[in-house]
């Protein structure tokens, strides 16, 4: 689309993250969070849609060109959030809006949650509930994370022999995502080794959650929300659990429902357009 992208590096005081900069300096403000195992790619289509704002698409810790976490450090949700807020702080945003993508749009919404006097907008793409445990859960789950953790030095990346291997193998697992999109993600996503190509990502994002929130907890945080959220759920996407639909339908949020899969606003021009004119309309509201 011909639209100028500036690679930036913000130094936190804790981990070096990567960003893309999209917009005018004199834009709204706005942060945008990725999905897991994903990077700053993921709005290559959407950001330059969306004129007027001045958008901080982030490599969250662990992804594309970010820093990982220190050794025994962990990619927790609130850490994320945590995260989120130092680079607002860093670019000097009191007020600013969140766009957000699967893991991106739960960080987003927590964030929101905690701090609603920060937030003015949220966008929010095929992602706002995160995934839960009944308390009764918690320890054999804490339990399985603490083993799997030992066992992650055990554990080497794969090594593809090629990029348009590595892609065939991002297609095959997690969720459907089209080919042109698994491409725009390995091109930040892939680091050349001996043998070929692996992933930049933190082997430890893989691993599963030491604890996860409660039901109870994930719906407080979503009703402590003040600002105006518009929600995009994709047809062939991920929200689908009957309890978080019954409590969406409850919430003053807009909804919009579109044709396609979870990287709907990725995998295709026709998408990136369909998920810009609903955030449009978000952002225009007075």
């Amino acid at each position: 689309m011909g639209v100028r992208v500036e690679e930036v590096r913000l130094s936190l005081p804790h981990i070096e993250l990567a960003a893309h900069l999209y917009g005018p300096e004199d834009g709204r403000p706005v942060l945008a969070l990725h999905g897991w195992l994903d990077n700053a790619m993921s709005f290559a289509r959407l950001a330059p849609r969306l004129d007027g704002l001045r958008i901080v698409a982030l490599d969250l810790p662990g992804h594309g060109h970010s820093g990982h976490r220190a050794a025994g450090a962990g990619y927790a949700l609130w850490d994320y959030a945590q995260d989120a807020l130092l680079v607002a702080e860093q670019f000097g945003w009191q007020r600013f809006s969140l766009l957000g993508h699967s893991l991106g749009a739960i960080v987003a919404t927590l964030l929101a949650g905690a701090l609603p006097e920060r937030i003015e907008r949220l966008a929010l793409i095929d992602g706002l509930f995160p995934l839960t445990h009944e308390p009764e859960l918690a320890p054999a789950k804490l339990g399985e994370a603490l083993r799997a953790h030992l066992q992650l030095g055990d554990k080497r990346k794969p090594v593809y022999a090629s990029v348009d291997k590595a892609v065939s193998a991002r297609l095959r697992g997690g969720y459907p995502l089209s080919r042109e999109a698994a491409e725009l993600l390995a091109s930040r996503g892939l680091v050349p080794q001996a043998g070929g190509y692996t992933w930049r990502s933190d082997p430890r994002l893989t691993l599963p959650s030491l604890l996860r929130l409660t039901r109870a907890q994930a719906e407080a945080f979503v009703r402590a929300v003040r600002c105006p959220v518009g929600l995009v759920l994709a047809e062939q996407g991920l929200l689908r659990d009957p309890h978080w639909l019954a409590l969406l339908e409850q919430l003053p949020f807009t909804v919009w429902r579109q044709p396609g899969g979870h990287h709907l606003h990725l995998d295709d021009e026709a998408g990136a357009a369909a998920v810009a004119d609903c955030f449009k309309a978000l952002f225009a509201e007075a």
